[in-house]
């Protein structure tokens, strides 16, 4: 593997790939309504400052590692460009051997909707092609209502979506005229801050 110096390069949107099988749309929603909010100005120092940790790998396309809910969502905004922040240089691997190596440093979550994992070669190749995970939407919810801290570790919101999905039923996390009903919010900020959840990355207890 090559690790240069990580470097920005500005790359089409649509040439981006991901790096995991869903997002949750609730919450892509959220980003695009934000988005379209913004004034021109606004939106050029979002873009300037918000770059996509990527990995350069198979075809000389860059697969990101975060933030694929701002990519989805300025994907649905008709965004041409974004910054990439290069972290690796993984081109000169291949199908299996690549993915593994992505897994290896935390770079993939190859999980469907469900919880469930997949081969990684059931990973989308478009940002478009993301499936929605509600409960990803959930997790997302809850952290910006303070029920658990933001982690560096990657992919750890996913985490808190499967301690929801065990505990609250999909039918009652749609909110009508709201992003996520409230009743469902209120009892899963509830459930972060128990004692139940303390072996996930970023609780905080009833702080």
């Amino acid at each position: 593997m090559t690790r240069p110096a990580q470097h920005l390069l500005r790359v089409p949107l649509s040439k981006l790939r991901p790096t995991q099988l869903t997002v949750g749309m609730a919450e892509v929603r959220l980003k695009r309504e934000r988005w379209a909010g913004l004034k021109p100005k606004a939106r050029r120092n979002l873009l300037e400052s918000h770059w996509f940790p990527a990995v350069r790998g198979p075809g000389d396309l860059h697969f990101i590692v975060d933030h694929h809910h701002l990519g989805r969502a300025l994907h649905e905004e008709a965004v041409e460009r974004v910054w990439v922040l290069q972290l690796a240089d993984l081109s000169e691997l291949a199908g299996d051997t690549f993915w593994r190596v992505m897994e290896f440093h935390r770079w993939a979550h190859p999980f469907d909707e469900r919880g469930r994992r997949r081969d990684c070669d059931r990973i989308p190749e478009k940002l478009s092609a993301l499936r929605d995970d509600p409960y990803r939407s959930l997790a997302g919810f809850v952290r910006e209502a303070g029920g658990f801290a933001k982690d560096t570790e990657p992919f750890t919101e996913f985490l808190w979506a499967d301690f929801f999905r065990a505990r609250i039923p999909v039918k009652s996390l749609v909110g009508v005229g709201e992003p996520m009903a409230a009743a469902a919010l209120a009892r899963a900020v509830e459930l972060a801050r128990d004692q139940v959840a303390r072996y996930l990355p970023g609780w905080h207890g009833a702080q």
